[in-house]
């Protein structure tokens, strides 16, 4: 299989390391904004063409799939010359700065009927697979969620126009991860504020710090904040409050707290081969079961993140 990578970054890095182990799969294309970050990139593996324009990388190689890697503000053109040639395609989150764009894109993915996956690997990890099975039976009260840490320190991150802001960029796993155990939000009601970063750093128009309620199908509800302004990493998981007790899902474990014992349980295996397992699995055979992220699910959790922005623009909850 022939693999088209766009985008030069450390996801893409990533990407591509992984799937040149995989048997028969070939990373044979890297394009870049620029020639030197595609040859960069693409000089670390054999027989690799780099290129620094989508359309001529789409048009020269004969890809099986591509992989699309890119900030928030990137999206879009790339997407329709891909779906336009009917390549399936595994895109990295956020899918975009707002929902509209995906919808657009999606009524073509599906007129095509392409297969897609996005990278929420939280899905893919062995602590999120043993919370699902560990939630059957209980009744969830509520969920908090915290994203904390400091600003990334590359330039279109900080501006609202090309990152979306940190709930979007960052928190979207979170917001994703709340709805792949818990259900889908009805409502959410967000309030941000810019209290450090502006004046710390140059040309930020992103909110610092931010908290979102969130109220779900189910019932339940929960909040889930965020906050770029400390000096080193913070807390970053889910808590899910139930009548058996407290549930953490954290990146690296999961912990299971009741009144009888407490369940620890550390992830072994690799999240992000499993979503490249699943998606070249899905790519070569058509059997797309073990993707567990599609493009038409990720929508759902984009419109979260958009309507929180809304919400904290104008100071009113948002239904969905």
């Amino acid at each position: 299989m022939k693999i088209g990578m766009i985008g030069t970054g450390w996801f893409s890095e990533m990407h591509c390391n992984l799937l040149e182990q995989m048997e028969g799969v070939h990373v044979s294309a890297v394009c870049g904004t620029s020639m030197e970050k595609a040859e960069r990139l693409a000089g670390k593996w054999r027989d690799v063409s780099a290129y620094e324009n989508v359309e001529n990388m789409l048009d020269q190689e004969k890809l099986d799939a591509v992989y699309i890697c890119v900030p928030p503000f990137a999206h879009g053109e790339m997407e329709k010359s891909v779906i336009a040639r009917n390549i399936p395609f595994f895109i990295e989150k956020p899918i975009a700065l707002d929902d509209q764009l995906p919808a657009e894109l999606y009524a073509h993915i599906q007129e095509k009927s392409l297969i897609t996956s996005v990278g929420y690997h939280f899905r893919y990890t062995d602590a999120v697979q043993r919370a699902l099975e560990l939630l059957q039976g209980r009744t969830v009260g509520m969920a908090l969620g915290t994203w904390m840490g400091g600003m990334p320190g590359v330039g279109w991150w900080r501006k609202q126009e090309g990152s979306g802001g940190q709930f979007l960029e960052q928190t979207t796993h979170l917001v994703d991860l709340l709805r792949y155990t818990l259900g889908e939000v009805t409502e959410v009601y967000a309030a941000y504020a810019n209290r450090v970063m502006h004046q710390v750093e140059e040309g930020v128009t992103v909110a610092d710090v931010g908290t979102v309620t969130l109220k779900l199908a189910s019932g339940a509800v929960a909040n889930i904040s965020n906050t770029c302004i400390l000096p080193t990493s913070g807390p970053v998981g889910l808590h899910i409050y139930t009548d058996q007790g407290v549930m953490e899902i954290h990146s690296n474990q999961l912990v299971d707290r009741t009144k009888d014992e407490t369940y620890t349980l550390q992830n072994q295996s690799n999240p992000y081969a499993h979503e490249n397992d699943a998606f070249i699995h899905a790519v070569r055979t058509g059997d797309t079961q073990h993707i567990r992220s599609t493009y038409q699910d990720a929508i759902r959790s984009q419109r979260i993140a958009t309507a929180a922005l809304h919400s904290a623009a104008t100071g009113v909850p948002v239904k969905l």
